[in-house]
């Protein structure tokens, strides 16, 4: 049997002055897309950064892609990080003196990948936004922007791909939108979508959950 692409066993997590957090443990199989709910306050947030490499647990494991991340050193989980987890937040953070294009290439180099520039305008393409890579980030819409993030998380194609409340902040026709595209650009990467959300209206197109209390 193939290892998962996320696995956890007994995490805890502890910020300072607060009482330490419990997580379930977490088995995701490659192309098992899935959803973390939970309310404000539950340690979503928390949990993602220590899938991703982001933070440390306090105890436990999490294994990504069969690689236990508390055995690298934070050199070469920064590398690992880059080359088998992708990341995209609420807010797209792509660097507003770069063109849409030129992010998405520094996203490849950072990677340690050889940039390729037809990839990048297929994946652009496939996200409705090939007409915009000479745009700087302050020319696109939300909705564009949201999209810019997708493109930018799935072109080195990761293991992993993790999204923090991707659709919190649009309606409801962006929202169907950008779902239907996230999930289609994914399985054209090969990645492993993980959302956190409490945003009711993309539930029923999940079937594994995460429940954090």
């Amino acid at each position: 049997m193939s290892n998962p692409i996320v696995s956890t066993e007994q995490l805890t997590f502890r910020y300072t002055n607060a009482k330490s957090i419990e997580f379930p443990d977490i088995h995701i199989e490659k192309g098992q897309h899935t959803l973390l709910l939970g309310d404000s306050g539950t340690g979503k947030t928390t949990l993602l950064n220590m899938l991703g490499g982001l933070s440390r647990p306090d105890t436990g494991h999490v294994k990504i892609n069969g690689q236990d991340l508390s055995l690298l050193s934070n050199s070469k989980l920064d590398k690992f990080r880059s080359q088998y987890i992708g990341f995209i937040f609420q807010e797209a953070h792509l660097l507003k003196n770069l063109t849409l294009l030129e992010n998405i290439k520094l996203a490849q180099s950072l990677a340690g990948k050889k940039v390729d520039v037809d990839e990048i305008h297929q994946v652009l393409k496939q996200l409705q936004l090939d007409h915009k890579t000479a745009a700087y980030p302050n020319e696109l819409s939300r909705g564009q922007l949201q999209r810019a993030a997708i493109a930018r998380s799935v072109i080195n194609k990761p293991a992993l791909l993790i999204a923090d409340e991707p659709t919190a902040a649009l309606d409801d026709n962006n929202t169907n939108r950008v779902l239907e595209l996230l999930l289609g650009i994914v399985d054209t990467a090969g990645s492993t979508l993980l959302i956190t959300t409490h945003d009711k209206r993309i539930k029923d197109q999940f079937s594994k959950m995460y429940l954090l209390k």
